[in-house]
């Protein structure tokens, strides 16, 4: 999980757009070839000057095991796909048959050698174990140990954290006994194996862990249980991963479930972290995209920080959450069916629903700097799947933008899209020549950065 020697860091993340050194939490992230990056439930490794992030292969929307894949990248801006970390082999725990999720790599110094853990499982996750392989160099290939139960337990969402004492004392937290328990295990001196147990959270179904270290207090980062569909995860504390840790408490407030995403991994920043999570989608895995956040400290405890685009000051380790322009979606041209909404839930009191099925906005005036610019949606899907709206600009072609469920009690939510907005004044028409109905949209936000 979060590995020491990254504490320090002061890091940045660019995605699509490097020049403007910018995080769009949802976007499509590619890497330098141009191709969508597969690093599901992710792991951040630094070896001198270099960085790795390694992940699950989703391409083929399969949740069997594909490939562990590794990016690299020489200052976290632009990442390159590299060879696969681990790949499967028929008649092992990591055929493709089985599952492989939430690989993390730590570097052992006493073997000068990687060593990759994993949540390793047969096809109806009743198998349980934890898997590990080695290699000499970042991204390997690795080779296969073996795959077992920690200790004789069950072991399903797992990560690993390596501590920054002077033996690097590194830990495994897992899910264990059918995921009602969650336990932290010490790793032997050379992270082939667990030798004892550090501590237990009883009765609590947690999964997809994460640690940070923060003024000697560690701070456990997990979701709760409830598969593929997001849910609120929760931080808890403890000055000892060896004594009791604190009781529960929000990360993001409770109703957005985590901006509709879960945890896969925490990578100390400065005074605060990043918070990198998955948005899930079941039903075409590979289209799961990034949701990277600020985990700001400032009010003493560890919130996410919601951005729609987000950069980092390098030398600072600091973070700063881009400014745009509002406009509301009562604001425009209504036509079809479109209709007005009232609900103090919506930005200013309104929104505008029943779009698609001929429904559709038109919000005109929308300043452009022609040079391509991040659009956030603020939508409303109280359903429980997945909606999806059009967007034509100046009435040319439609881009499909997907919209998660939001949940009931009204809850606002944003997704990107990259525009090419004219200088000057543009029209933007949703949901023209949809056949469909789109989530309710509240507004929208127009960044400067593309």
């Amino acid at each position: 999980m979060a590995f020491a020697s990254l504490v320090a860091l002061a890091i940045a993340f660019s995605l699509l757009a490097h020049a403007d050194n910018v995080i769009v939490p949802g976007a499509s992230w590619t890497d330098t070839s141009g191709t969508v990056i597969q690093a599901h439930g992710a792991g951040i490794l630094t070896v001198g000057k270099e960085f790795y992030w390694f992940g699950e292969d989703k391409a083929d929307n399969s949740y069997l095991f594909s490939a562990v894949t590794c990016y690299k990248s020489t200052d976290l801006l632009t990442w390159e796909r590299q060879n696969d970390a681990l790949t499967p082999i028929n008649g092992t725990m990591i055929s493709t048959a089985d599952i492989v999720e939430r690989p993390k790599v730590l570097y052992n110094k006493k073997n000068a050698e990687y060593v990759m853990w994993f949540h390793s499982d047969n096809s109806d996750y009743s198998a349980a174990m934890v898997g590990v392989a080695t290699a000499e160099t970042p991204c390997g290939p690795y080779a296969y140990k073996a795959s077992w139960k920690p200790l004789g337990a069950d072991s399903r969402d797992m990560s690993i954290y390596q501590d920054d004492d002077e033996n690097q004392t590194a830990y495994l937290l897992y899910a264990s006994d059918n995921n009602v328990d969650f336990k932290i295990s010490v790793l032997d001196s050379n992270y082939y194996n667990v030798t004892a147990m550090a501590s237990e959270i009883s009765n609590i179904n947690l999964e997809a862990p994460g640690i940070v270290k923060k003024d000697s207090v560690y701070y456990l980062i997990a979701s709760h249980t409830s598969g593929w569909a997001p849910n609120p995860n929760k931080w808890f504390s403890t000055t000892s991963l060896y004594s009791n840790w604190s009781t529960q408490n929000d990360i993001a407030p409770e109703a957005t479930n985590t901006y509709f995403s879960q945890n896969a991994y925490d990578l100390p920043l400065g005074a605060n972290a990043i918070y990198m999570g998955d948005r899930w989608r079941s039903d075409v895995l590979g289209s799961s995209t990034y949701i990277w956040l600020p985990l700001d400290w400032s009010t003493g405890a560890p919130q996410l920080v919601w951005a729609d685009v987000w950069s980092m000051d390098l030398a600072a380790g600091t973070y700063t959450v881009a400014t745009g322009t509002t406009y509301q979606a009562e604001d425009g041209v209504l036509s079809g069916g479109a209709e007005i909404l009232n609900n103090t839930a919506y930005s200013g009191g309104e929104a505008v629903g029943w779009l698609g099925e001929g429904g559709t906005v038109t919000l005109n005036n929308v300043q452009g700097n022609g040079r391509g610019q991040w659009v956030s949606l603020y939508f409303a899907n109280g359903d429980s799947t997945w909606r999806n709206t059009t967007v034509s600009v100046n009435g040319g072609p439609t881009v499909l933008v997907d919209q998660p469920n939001t949940g009931g009690g009204l809850v606002i939510l944003s997704v990107p899209v990259k525009l090419n907005l004219r200088p000057g004044a543009n029209s933007i028409t949703f949901a023209v020549n949809q056949t469909t109905y789109a989530g309710d949209l509240d507004k929208i936000i127009v960044y400067n950065q593309g």
